[in-house]
């Protein structure tokens, strides 16, 4: 379980195809303080490490990891946001993210407002996927309150101290990003559908 709230910025400094596997090698500020075994999300998407060496870690992303999220796109050098788990007792700063993402989306554009920076996404609708208006959506792992919303796209709003110390910096027009969409939105949605469907029959 994780918060949207991202503690660093690593860099993917190998990537080793395996099968249908891809092997992730990143570097991170806090990797001597993890494990073998440990979940972190990178980008949103909830990852185990399974190799620790001296500042960098390893972890696999498997076939349909790689079919839902951006992770596939990823060279050597590219950022990614990262996130340990929640240990219990913290504060939920954010809002309650799985690490399981949903589907992508792609960044239409990006307009800097006197200090802040509005992006809008578009994703594919037929998925059933939501966003509503003061609602949360995790973005690349990074939790934030959705400003503009409609059936395929939404708006978010990033401030100068997000920008800054997450992967958002390297947004532009035409970038791919991980979408988990809030798990109260996806239930309700889910019963709702099956209320409809009940109806129908």
């Amino acid at each position: 379980m994780f918060s949207g709230i991202i503690e660093r910025l690593g860099e993917a400094i190998a990537l080793r195809k395996d099968q249908s596997n891809l092997h992730i090698t990143i570097r991170s500020g806090f990797t001597s303080e993890l494990k073998i075994d440990q979940s972190i999300a990178h980008n949103g998407v909830c990852l185990t490490v399974v190799d620790i060496k001296n500042d960098e870690y390893t972890v696999t992303a498997i076939a349909e990891t790689l079919q839902k999220t951006n992770l596939g796109f990823l060279k050597i050098g590219d950022r990614v946001n990262l996130e340990r788990c929640m240990k219990l007792g913290d504060r939920l700063d954010g809002h309650i993210v799985q690490g399981h993402v949903d589907q992508t989306a792609v960044c239409k554009n990006v307009i800097e407002t006197q200090g802040s920076w509005t992006f809008t996404f578009e994703y594919d609708a037929s998925l059933n996927n939501i966003t509503v208006e003061k609602g949360s959506v995790c973005v690349n792992g990074v939790s934030l309150t959705v400003v503009d919303s409609k059936i395929n796209s939404f708006s978010v709003c990033i401030i100068p101290y997000t920008f800054e110390h997450t992967n958002f910096k390297e947004i532009r027009s035409g970038t791919v990003v991980n979408l988990e969409f809030d798990i109260l939105g996806k239930y309700i949605g889910k019963l709702m559908a099956n209320q409809l469907s009940e109806l129908r029959n």
